[in-house]
């Protein structure tokens, strides 16, 4: 997008190992331009005071470093590392996958136009719905949250101070992001019902009613853009490979999007399988084969699983109205507030410089 395009409204919170993959692949600048760095996160349940001592808050300052991730826009990363590709002699086909056919040593794809093409490896890196994985004929597993994320644009009577709020209610909770042009994206996960009460309402009604869901944290919030809500669901595919096909990002897991951790895996995904390919070709190995994919396939469930697991669980806990799921969402954050070892685990976790890190994250670009 140009300098002065209006923010995309799927924004996404990149993490430090992101980052360093975006500066490795020279897309960093284009994405910084249009980010923002937010340097304290601050997380309540629905009945405890944001400013309170048992609010949960995260500051960069406590791990030493600059800031805890990045704000950027969806489609902004998406044309930096397109442009970046292009720049590096990436031919880009632009056409519809319409099969796939595996033979002895390669995979046989016919394009939507007309086109066909041998591989040795075809990845899925086609979303949540993706058609890669589907003609691989890989089974997923999971379920519907039955939630909406309701997603805008946000003025707010007062400056967001870079820090990104999210607040947990009975219906599911509410993030208040900050951007780079003073407003905040909403991200707002409720249910079905309110959600399409949410994007219908007149603005000024919406405006009330999200600014009282926030507690009044930024003062009165007022809608700049238009609001769309997406369904949120939980997807696992049961083999992130087969016999030239590898699957990464949404193509092999999608999450509830709470944590802002469903880019960041697909960067870590995309990372993990190029370290494999590049050991598999400095052996004098067919990256293609499956027994190779299974090295990269091993490394990222082991990795994705568990933040699967976790996000999942935590979903499970903060929604819902009972009073015994509200005293527990409560303790919970107040012990993690209280624990020094408990906060700087989560904040290793969040800025992705936790678990086993593939190379090209984890040495400082050249």
């Amino acid at each position: 997008p140009a300098a002065d395009a209006p923010l995309d409204l799927r924004v996404s919170a990149l993490s430090r190992s992101s980052q360093s993959l975006l500066e490795r692949t020279g897309a960093w600048p284009a994405v910084a331009a249009r980010a923002t760095a937010y340097q304290r996160m601050v997380i309540w349940e629905e009945r405890q005071d944001p400013d309170g001592p048992d609010a949960l808050v995260f500051d960069a300052a406590e791990l030493g470093e600059p800031d805890l991730g990045h704000i950027g826009e969806n489609l902004s990363i998406q044309a930096a590392l397109t442009a970046r590709a292009e720049a590096q002699g990436v031919v880009l086909l632009r056409a519809e996958l319409a099969t796939m056919e595996p033979t002895r040593d390669a995979m046989r794809v016919s394009l939507g136009d007309g086109r066909e093409f041998r591989a040795g490896l075809v990845v899925g890196a086609d979303g949540a719905e993706s058609g890669v994985r589907r003609m691989a004929r890989i089974d997923t597993r999971g379920w519907d949250y039955g939630q909406r994320a309701v997603v805008a644009h946000l003025a707010s009577e007062r400056p967001h101070g870079a820090t990104a709020r999210q607040r947990f209610l009975d219906t599911g909770p509410l993030a208040l992001l900050p951007l780079a042009d003073g407003r905040s994206s909403l991200v707002w996960s409720t249910l079905p019902e309110q959600a399409e009460e949410l994007t219908r309402c007149p603005e000024d009604v919406f405006a009330e009613r999200v600014t009282a869901a926030s507690a009044g944290v930024l003062g009165r919030l007022v809608p700049t853009t238009a609001r769309v809500s997406f369904p949120l669901r939980l997807l696992h595919a049961r083999r992130y490979a087969t016999d030239r096909v590898a699957l990464v990002g949404d193509a092999a897991h999608a999450v509830h999007p709470l944590a802002g951790q469903g880019i960041n895996l697909a960067f870590l995904d995309a990372a993990a399988l190029v370290d494999v390919l590049g050991d598999a070709l400095a052996a004098g190995d067919d990256p293609g084969e499956l027994g190779v994919l299974r090295r990269y396939e091993r490394w990222r469930k082991a990795e994705a699983l568990p933040a699967l697991a976790l996000l999942d669980g935590l979903k499970r806990l903060f929604f819902g109205g009972n009073p015994l799921q509200s005293r527990l969402r409560q303790g919970a954050l107040g012990l993690a507030q209280s624990s020094v070892t408990a906060k700087r685990l989560f904040m290793q976790r969040a800025l992705g410089v936790a678990g086993e890190l593939p190379a090209s994250v984890r040495r400082p670009p050249s």
